[in-house]
């Protein structure tokens, strides 16, 4: 599919949101319009692979729907057991909207058998391998709530439109090779995020931050055993991952209950089998769901300074992932707990970026203490890299990227980057370009040093900063301003009020002949 098609595709999904964005906010009606388009991809999923198992019957599998009943009890052994999920034929969501359209008869009332449908799909999961993944899958998915309208034939016809306007679009599930529905998804969850405000920020990563992250845990490689975010969101950060290398398996754990369900869709929609993603749902840091895991790749974007328990658990205070490093994190400001987590998840072959506030590069206290730890007893410390500003939803503070990996060297070097300066200015937010992106990934790839770009500092050099890691204190980016020549000036100054005064003595001219008097008095140049 080309980009124009694909833009097409994004257009149309995004228009059906228009939909519902009078009845309520992005954060409310994204639940809807993507939970609708994941209905359908699983039900176009379905009838593919049913078709083909029929192939060599010659028979369709909605044209089974009430006949040849013995093949239904096969399809959904295989499709449980291949796609995770199963849908009977009179559960498709073609059949669905025909019933919506009169085209089975005059009841067109569709609101109880979508929730049948959505419930089915997660009941018949119960007992098998993908049961943890489609639990509750749906559950946002509000179809008695009174903002979809105040009647139910209201919210019936709302529902219907639709659903019948999804019909319409072609998600081309036919080319395997094609994830052009999976990029429209992304695209729809940003502009979600983006309507969300600093809501947007709890789930979504910028494209452009996840694609920095994926291709610098990634360099040098072709495939990874497994990538992880403790704190995945919508799970954009471990999805990217996937676009630069072969990725066997992926771990993610996200707080929110909302988000916990739209990871687990996005991954589905992207291909991903049930089988190589585990997703969690709960507080990273207080409850690590993946103990043993020590992963190739580890990305994540948490939430900035947040509150923990911290030394406030007793353990919390004696567990390994945070009691080493000489202080624990402050309460309320977990970012270096999230660090620390992350490291002990880390293999010893991997690489780590994580996104932080810029206060973890200089703040005093516990976490200078960790830093130093991180840096002078560990040397893992790798790259640390400055943002722009503006670049994510809910916040406008710049942010760095700390690089982090167990196999340095003791003599390396820590490479430092200034990209604050590397955007385009859009609407509402800053972009990195590609051409910014890849100024960024070259120069951490091949440790370029660029004047006022970037730089390699000795371990030394931040040894004698006190391990203050604030990027001016290694990059000098100062531009110097060109020397201003007083007399040129002077003159040039000179000439303008010459100028002035001979506008004036027009304007004086034309009021005398007009009988007014003028507003100004002329005064002659000194």
């Amino acid at each position: 599919m080309s980009e124009e098609q694909k833009r097409l595709l994004e257009q149309q999904l995004w228009a059906i949101a228009d939909l519902l964005r009078g009845k309520m906010n992005a954060d409310e009606y994204k639940n809807y319009v993507l939970g609708f388009i994941f209905l359908k991809y699983l039900s176009e999923k379905q009838e593919i692979y049913a078709d083909n198992l029929l192939k060599q019957d010659n028979l369709k599998y909605i044209d089974l729907n009430g006949k040849s009943k013995e093949y239904v009890p096969l399809i959904k052994q295989e499709s449980l057991e291949n796609l995770g999920f199963f849908l009977k034929p009179d559960q498709l969501f073609s059949y669905l909207v025909k019933k919506g359209n009169k085209e089975l008869g005059d009841d067109n009332f569709i609101i109880e058998d979508l929730k049948n449908i959505l419930n089915a799909i997660e009941q018949n999961t119960i007992g098998h391998e993908s049961e943890e993944d489609f639990f509750g899958l749906f559950e946002d998915v509000d179809l008695s709530s009174a903002k979809l309208g105040k009647s139910e034939k209201q919210k019936n016809e709302v529902i219907i439109e639709i659903l019948v306007r999804l019909n319409k679009i072609d998600f081309k599930l036919s080319d395997a090779k094609s994830d052009v529905l999976g990029d429209a998804y992304e695209y729809l969850i940003g502009q979600f995020a983006a309507g969300a405000g600093k809501k947007g920020g709890e789930f979504y990563t910028p494209a452009q931050v996840s694609r920095i992250l994926a291709q610098i845990v990634t360099a040098g490689k072709e495939k990874i055993r497994s990538v992880y975010d403790p704190t995945c969101g919508s799970g954009s950060l471990l999805i990217r991952v996937k676009d630069y290398v072969n990725v066997i398996e992926f771990y993610g754990q996200e707080l929110n209950r909302t988000t916990y369900n739209l990871v687990r869709m996005n991954m589905i929609l992207h291909g991903i089998n049930y089988s190589q993603f585990h997703i969690k749902q709960g507080d990273t840091l207080t409850d690590d769901y993946f103990p043993d895991l020590r992963a190739e790749a580890v990305v994540a974007n948490p939430p900035f300074s947040a509150i923990w328990k911290g030394k406030n658990n007793p353990l919390l205070s004696s567990d390994e992932r945070f009691s080493k490093y000489g202080a624990l994190a402050p309460v309320n400001k977990a970012d270096y707990a999230f660090v620390t987590h992350m490291l002990h998840h880390l293999a010893d072959n991997g690489t780590m970026a994580i996104v932080l506030p810029h206060g973890v590069l200089f703040r005093g206290g516990a976490e200078e203490t960790i830093r130093k730890y991180l840096i002078e007893k560990l040397n893992y410390l790798n790259a640390v890299i400055g943002l722009p500003s503006n670049l994510f939803y809910g916040t406008s503070i710049p942010v760095c990227v700390m690089v982090f990996s167990k196999c340095r060297k003791e003599d390396d070097s820590v490479l430092f980057i200034d990209a604050s300066k590397e955007f385009e200015k859009s609407k509402n937010q800053n972009i990195l370009t590609d051409e910014n992106i890849k100024k960024i990934v070259e120069s951490y790839k091949e440790k370029k040093e660029i004047e006022k770009f970037s730089r390699l500092v000795s371990l030394k050099e931040i040894e004698g900063n006190d391990y203050n890691l604030n990027i001016p204190r290694y990059l000098d980016t100062f531009e110097k301003e060109e020397a201003i020549d007083l007399e040129s000036l002077a003159e040039e100054i000179k000439k303008l009020e010459i100028e002035e005064i001979a506008v004036d003595k027009k304007i004086d001219g034309y009021c005398k002949e007009l009988g007014i008097n003028p507003p100004f008095e002329i005064n002659e140049v000194r």
